[in-house]
């Protein structure tokens, strides 16, 4: 049964990672050619966040500017006014500016149950799967788990 194996079974090994450095073009281009969804980015081998099609995405989307007011030869932001989360990713020229972090990750011995319920909780996709020292070592994403749904139904149905 699916939400009984383990992660290892269906992640992938050979992953696509980006360094904190990378060009933000440059992840848009990875993500293109290789058809994916995110990538982990890295310093070294230790995952420090992720880089999806929504950071991406939100870069070209509409969004309120905050609004300040002088006072006393100081500019204060009115609250309640623009989001500053767009507009550190819209002023992003590399991953590490672009990325979302912490990186939710995952370890080699949780299992696909656990994946699905980060993933549909958390709504993160994809979830980097991460050793002891926090260094990369697999990626799943939700074609993962969808596909091994799909295969295990054609089995069952002796397809």
């Amino acid at each position: 049964m699916t939400i009984d194996r383990s992660i290892q079974e269906i992640m992938t090994r050979d992953v696509v990672a980006v360094t904190v450095a990378t060009p933000v073009s440059d992840v848009a281009r990875l993500l293109w050619k290789h058809k994916l969804t995110g990538v982990p980015v890295l310093e070294g081998r230790r995952v420090v966040g992720v880089v999806t099609e929504y950071d991406l995405i939100a870069r070209q989307s509409e969004w309120d500017a905050p609004l300040y007011v002088v006072f006393l030869d100081a500019f204060l932001r009115v609250p309640g006014t623009g989001d500053e989360e767009q507009l550190r990713r819209i002023l992003a020229t590399t991953a590490g500016q672009l990325m979302s972090a912490p990186a939710i990750t995952l370890t080699p011995d949780a299992t696909v149950q656990d994946a699905a319920t980060l993933m549909y909780e958390r709504r993160v996709n994809p979830v980097p799967i991460v050793d002891d020292a926090g260094e990369l070592v697999g990626i799943v994403s939700r074609s993962d788990i969808v596909r091994l749904m799909a295969s295990e139904e054609s089995s069952l149905r002796g397809d």
